[in-house]
C-alpha cells in the first residue's frame, strides 16, 4: 500500500505558457508561486496551502472542454464566483449546479482543460476554515 500524505502539485499540459499565465493568472486571478519561463512551467497558488496549480508548455492544441480530468477548486461560493467569471467575459460550461455538498461551476481553458469552482454551502462543516484546514469556520 501506498500512504498518500497529501496533494504535492496539480499540472496541466497547456499549448502556450503567456496565454495560460493570461488565462489562470489575469482571468482566474490565481496568483503565481512560481515562473520558470525557461523551463516553459509557471506555478499558480492554491489559497494559502503549499500545494499549487503547476501549467507546463508543451505541443497541446487548442480544443473544447475534455471530459477529464477536473480540477475543482473550494471557493466560499460556487454560484458567485460564477457570477463573477462570467460579468468578466468567461464562458461558464453551463449554469451552477446543486451537488450534496454544495455548488459546482465550471470553466475551461483555451486546451480544454476544465477548472472547476466549487463550495460546501450544504456542508459547512467539510468546507475549509479560514486558516485553509478542514473543518467549520
Amino acid at each position: 500500500m501506498v500512504e498518500v500524505l497529501g496533494i504535492d502539485n496539480v499540472l496541466l499540459d497547456v499549448g502556450n505558457l503567456e496565454v495560460a499565465r493570461g488565462f489562470y493568472g489575469g482571468r482566474l486571478g490565481l496568483g503565481v508561486k512560481f515562473d520558470f519561463p525557461e523551463a516553459g512551467v509557471v506555478g499558480f497558488r492554491l489559497g494559502d496551502e503549499e500545494p499549487g496549480l503547476l501549467v507546463r508548455a508543451g505541443d497541446v492544441a487548442l480544443g473544447p472542454p475534455r471530459p477529464s480530468p477536473r480540477l475543482w477548486l473550494e471557493v466560499p461560493d460556487a454560484r458567485a464566483a460564477g457570477a463573477a467569471l462570467a460579468a468578466a467575459g468567461i464562458t461558464l460550461l453551463g449554469g451552477p449546479r446543486e451537488l450534496r455538498t454544495g455548488w459546482v461551476v465550471e470553466v475551461a481553458d483555451p486546451w480544454g482543460n476544465v477548472i472547476g469552482l466549487t463550495d460546501y454551502r450544504n456542508a459547512p462543516e467539510r468546507a475549509r476554515r479560514a486558516d485553509g484546514r478542514p473543518g467549520r469556520a
